[in-house]
This record gives C-alpha cells, structure tokens and sequence, in this order.
C-alpha cells in the first residue's frame, strides 16, 4: 500500500477462486465483523442513480447502525463538485477517522476527494472502479474522469469482478497499481451491483471485515 502500514490481513492475490476466499475470511473473521475496535464508523457511497434497494449497500447500510450514506444533490446527473462537497460534509461528522465503502463512480470520486480534502479517513473499500474510457461509462458522469495517478493517501482496497462490463480486469490491475491499492478478483460478478444477484453479499463482508482488520491491527 506504498506508504501506508500495510495492513497484514488483506492478501491481494487476484486468482484466488471466490470458494477459496470465502471460506479463508469466513475461518479467519467469522464472528468478528465490526466488533469491538475493527472499525469506526463507515460511509456508505453509491455510484450514480443511488443504490437500490436489492444492492449490497444499502442491505447493509439497513442492518448495521455504524453505517450511513452520504447525500449528493443529485444522484441522476452527477456533479464531481457537489459529490466531492457531499462527501467532505459527511466525512467532518464522524469522531474518528471513517472507513470509506464506494461502488462503482463513487470510488473515482473517492480518488478525487482526498486530493482535494485533507481530513482523514480510516481506509477505502472501493469495490467495481469504473474505467472511464470504457464505452458503457455514462456520459453524464464524464465530469469524473481522469482520476488521479498517484497513490492514494490512505491505505485501499479493490475488489474486482472478472467480467465487469465497466472495466476489465486489466484495467483493475492498472488502477490498482497506480494507487497503491490491494486487489482482489471476486470472479465472474458482473458490476457487482444489485444486478448481480448477491443478495447481502457475504463474501463481500467478510472481505470488508478483514480489510477493517487490517487497520486495526496496523494502528496497533
């Protein structure tokens, strides 16, 4: 994670079968998820038009008190502006450094805010990064390409689906590497989104609890 303490928890190894990664946290993290000093609190960000009611975010964001979503004026015509200034007002409200959990846009937009803001965050769970030269990337959301190059300043977490239709793995492992991010190929899930049929999506939990882990465990 290039500058970052390197949380010890998180492997990054992109062929691992999702069989194999959901049985490695479940036996690792089982009984843990947001326990005890695992996290803080966590901001649920969506892509754009919001995540439904049959995404993953927002069955989690019902059932865990610790979650809570940050409100852009608009979440049909995105505006790179007020998405950054939606998050910065959600981020100032937590105690604590929050943990960040984006999907799709919102992960570029997480890349663009904490170049524009310094208040600090825990760490980033981005989960399906859109590639904006992509031809299925919406044209009322280009106002959010050209991410930034460099490594991000908190310690992050990809998670990539192998048949994405908004950005190949190839393009995963790019974005990865340029922002010092671990990676993991869940497989075949398309934009892991409430399309994809995940219902809570527990292998993504466990993912997440290993993450917050991680954090923890690297702040000693």
């Amino acid at each position: 994670m290039s500058s970052h303490s390197k949380p010890p928890a998180c492997p990054s190894s992109s062929h691992w079968s999702r069989y194999f990664m959901a049985r490695y946290f479940k036996a690792r993290f089982q009984g843990q998820m947001f326990q005890g000093e695992t996290v803080t609190d966590i901001i649920i960000l969506p892509g754009i038009g919001g995540s439904g009611e049959s995404h993953w975010q927002t069955r989690w964001e019902k059932t865990n008190p610790r979650m809570r979503r940050f409100r852009p004026s608009d979440w049909d015509r995105p505006d790179l502006k007020d998405w950054i200034a939606a998050l910065e007002r959600e981020v100032k409200l937590s105690a604590d450094p929050p943990l960040l959990v984006a999907h799709s846009l919102a992960c570029l937009l997480v890349a663009h805010w904490q170049q524009a803001s310094a208040l600090p965050v825990a760490g980033a769970f981005l989960v399906a990064v859109p590639d904006p030269r992509a031809q299925a990337f919406p044209e009322e959301a280009r106002g959010f390409a050209g991410p930034p190059e460099g490594p991000l300043r908190m310690p992050s977490l990809m998670v990539a689906s192998s048949n994405d239709p908004f950005g190949t793995p190839s393009y995963a492992r790019e974005r990865a590497k340029a922002w010092g991010s671990d990676l993991v190929d869940i497989g075949a899930a398309g934009h892991v989104n409430g399309q994809s049929g995940l219902g809570d999506w527990p292998d993504g939990k466990n993912l997440l609890t290993a993450f917050a882990a991680g954090l923890a465990a690297a702040r000693g």
